[in-house]
């Protein structure tokens, strides 16, 4: 019996082993950081295997940029792969992967962006001075799987580098550093990262966006996109001097001057003010794709600085709106391209539709924040127009994508207004007439014998 009990134990302690050797192992990470602007761009492909030989259909992967604005998967044949967010404590973030088919080994490739990763550094600069930033991350690849080998190159926007991380192998190439290969890396290593140097490319900052569509059954869409933005760089120092910034080309290097922004190419009637009227330091080109509008503010915007405007345009509905019967579906952009590098902190969208609108329902590309339906009353309306708003935060230019919005309408009801009209034109001309015809002469008239 005592043989037998030490057979038993060691073939428990073999297959205990076994399910422990049996794990998840990164053989090859692969990253590449876009430092160049004020978000930070990664990309990451994955080599992965399982030591047993089983089948990977899930993978957890852990962010380790703070204030990640997006991420998206994509298998080796290109196929997106399905993403999971994780709950997990505050000040951590993961997502589980689930792979369109299961296998042995998985690469994949993630891209994430992230905002306000990038600091400056120092937080204050004169008018001439040049900006340097700060970029705080992980040198090893953050994971809770073990890593055989893995190299980060770091693309920045200048070769004026004053500092980084020396954890040899690395290699600096004009503005390109490559961190490693290192090998054996242990799983959730934490050997940080930081690169300072130049970067004089302007942080603005869109601190609110209210985007209103109105749309309207006789044939146009109108936008109006109320902006608050800020420059979020190094802030200025010291006094602004007009003279220094036309005179001198090194003046306000990393200030913003002006952008440009892109409409669609069918867009009508566009204006661009401000709290003090039109802002006519504009230029419009058109091309065939779309309008590219160059916006140059009143003033140049330092670090610190804000500003404010709205900017608004007309598109013909028939562009964006289907229908089917009394059915209409609504296909636009939920956000449009502000500037490049763009980040936002909160938007918010309104979509107004015509009055007598019912079976509303409204879909999104990622997750969004649904506010109250609201009512609004506008010029020949009786019991008001529905407003569907919501919001987002943390935005940036990988999420202009479309929102399809499905409600129900009766073209009866496209008679309301000219009725309305035609009634209120009818009652003035009958009134007119009455008024005409009676008499208020307080005298009588004499008659003749």
């Amino acid at each position: 019996m005592g043989t037998n009990f030490v057979i038993y134990l060691a073939l428990g302690a073999l297959l205990c082993l076994s399910k422990v050797q049996a794990e998840i192992v990164n053989l090859n990470v692969e990253r590449s950081l876009d430092l160049t602007s004020q978000l930070v761009r990664a990309t990451t492909k994955i080599s992965t295997e399982d030591t047993a030989g089983k089948p990977i259909s899930e993978y957890v992967f852990f962010v380790d940029e703070p204030s990640l604005a997006y991420i998206s998967v994509k298998d080796n044949a290109d196929k997106n792969v399905q993403i999971r967010k994780n709950e997990l404590a505050k000040g951590e973030e993961s997502y589980t992967l689930t792979f369109p088919k299961a296998a042995a080994k998985q690469t994949f490739v993630v891209e994430t962006v992230s905002s306000k990763n990038i600091l400056p550094h120092p937080l204050e600069i004169r008018q001439n001075d040049k900006q340097f930033v700060k970029y705080i991350g992980h040198l090893h690849f953050y994971s809770k799987y073990k890593t055989n080998s893995q190299k980060t190159s770091a693309k920045l926007s200048s070769s004026n580098i004053l500092s980084h991380t020396q954890v040899k192998p690395f290699s600096v190439a004009s503005t390109k550093i490559t961190f490693g290969p290192y090998e054996n890396v242990e799983a959730f290593s934490l050997e940080p990262l930081v690169i300072h140097y130049e970067n004089s490319s302007p942080f603005v900052t869109v601190n609110s966006l209210e985007r209103t569509l109105e749309i309207s059954h006789w044939g146009n869409i109108a936008v109006k996109e109320s902006i608050q933005m800020t420059h979020t760089g190094a802030k200025l120092k010291g006094s602004f001097s007009r003279y220094d910034f036309q005179k001198e080309a090194r003046s306000g290097q990393s200030a913003l001057k002006s952008y440009k922004t892109y409409l669609p190419a069918s867009a009508s009637g566009v204006y661009y003010r401000d709290t003090n009227g039109n802002i006519s330091t504009s230029n419009m080109n058109s091309g065939r794709d779309f309008i590219e509008l160059e916006l140059r503010p009143r003033f140049p915007l330092f670090g610190g600085w804000k500003t404010q405007y709205t900017l608004g345009y007309n598109v013909p509905s028939y562009e964006y709106m289907f229908s089917d019967g009394n059915k209409y579906q609504l296909k636009m952009h939920l956000i449009d391209h502000i500037y490049d590098n763009m980040a936002i902190d909160e938007a918010t969208i309104k979509i107004i539709l015509p009055e007598g609108s019912s079976d509303i329902k409204l879909s999104t590309p990622y997750t969004i924040s649904r506010l109250p339906n609201e009512l609004v009353h506008t010029y020949l309306d009786t019991t008001g127009r529905p407003v569907i708003s919501f919001s987002k935060s943390n935005l940036v230019e990988s999420h202009i994508s479309d929102f399809t919005l499905y409600y129900s309408f009766s073209k009866i009801s496209l008679l309301q207004e000219p009725l309305l009209v035609s009634g209120f034109i009818y009652i003035i001309f009958v009134f007119t007439i009455v008024f005409l015809r009676l008499d208020f002469s307080i005298t009588s008239h004499s008659h003749k014998e």
